[in-house]
């Protein structure tokens, strides 16, 4: 089959490789779409540390299953589906508790962090574990259904925080995961939404696609917040994960309010203890998806999540690295790509 690897940081390969081998418990997926996530341009660099080399990356996809191992019984080849970008054990006690994105035994979809290698689906084909594998509506294209598991993050991100329903709520970071936060915190009745962001054109996006405000990040904006909300926003989302962002959550909120965190970029990061004491600020950390699927398949079928404004391209795999390479340079306005196998095409 035909892939994209990353052969080196920094570099691509577009060449043929074996196909992947599957399991009893798997299936072959011939894969339609995938979109490049900002989690793969920051493991492409090494930046992460959880993109090793060689790996083929690509962790938000769709297609049509190739092929079943012999213990799956409950898809058949031709079925549309996604999956799930965390393979769980379904063994541990966080998976018997529900928690099956706490897993012991995680495993990520393209990722390669030196204790395991996963291959993606910047790939002809990918081979998945049957039980993380999810039906398409038949009204969902596979483009669309390739946004389901940022879409269950952003899901997830907000639902961790309790009580939504008429709260104020400021969004840091308008790119992807935040243009979806937006979305997700009107849908479970958020009555007024502040996104906060450096890009002017990702803060017109943030209004299109349901903000009420949206505020240039700048000295100001800290007393823009508070004028805005009468002392601090209920609820803030931080989607960045780092200490300026961090720092700007906790100063936007008001006292007793919560704030989820969905950000990660930075490992480690200032945190302003004394203001989260005083204020007495509920922190909650948010990792990846929890079981958001299904509801993320039908709020994106339905329209209640709009996923297609957010496609700046959809174009062949073999351009992969041309296109990560803009991606990774900024060097035009991009929301997602979407890679497709040129035979797809």
């Amino acid at each position: 089959m035909k892939a994209l690897t990353l052969e080196s940081y920094n570099n691509f390969s577009y060449n043929d490789v074996p196909d992947p081998v599957y399991g009893d418990d798997d299936v072959l997926i011939r894969v339609n779409s995938c979109g490049i996530c900002g989690s793969d341009i920051h493991g492409m660099d090494g930046s992460s540390g959880r993109r090793i080399p060689p790996i083929i990356m690509g962790h938000e996809a769709s297609g049509t299953i190739e092929s079943v191992g012999k213990n799956v019984h409950s898809w058949k080849s031709g079925d549309r589906v996604t999956f799930d970008s965390t393979i769980y054990c379904g063994k541990c006690d966080y998976c018997n508790n529900g928690q099956v994105n706490l897993c012991e035994n995680r495993r990520v979809i393209g990722v390669s962090p030196g204790s395991y290698k996963q291959n993606g689906a910047f790939a002809e084909l990918v081979s998945i574990p049957a039980r993380i594998l999810y039906k398409l509506p038949e009204s969902l294209s596979f483009e669309e259904a390739a946004f389901v598991e940022p879409v269950s993050i952003a899901l997830h991100g907000v639902k961790r925080i309790p009580n939504l329903k008429s709260k104020t709520a400021v969004v840091i970071g308008a790119g992807m995961i935040g243009l979806l936060v937006i979305q997700a915190l009107k849908f479970y009745g958020a009555s007024r939404v502040i996104a906060v962001d450096l890009d002017e054109a990702k803060l017109l996006k943030a209004k299109e696609l349901g903000a009420d405000e949206a505020l240039l990040s700048n000295e100001e904006t800290v007393t823009k917040i508070h004028q805005l909300t009468n002392g601090g926003a209920d609820v803030t989302i931080e989607v960045v994960g780092m200490s300026a962002t961090l720092n700007l959550a906790i100063q936007c909120t008001s006292k007793g309010g919560s704030i989820s965190l969905i950000g990660n970029i930075e490992p480690k990061t200032e945190f302003p203890l004394q203001l989260v004491v005083t204020q007495e600020l509920t922190l909650y950390g948010s990792c990846s998806s929890n079981g958001e699927y299904e509801e993320a398949l039908n709020l994106i079928a339905n329209g209640k999540i709009r996923v297609r404004e957010l496609i700046t391209c959809i174009a062949p795999l073999s351009s992969g690295a041309e296109l990560f390479s803009k991606l990774y340079n900024s060097e035009e306005e991009m929301f997602k790509v979407i890679l497709r196998p040129d035979n797809e095409l």
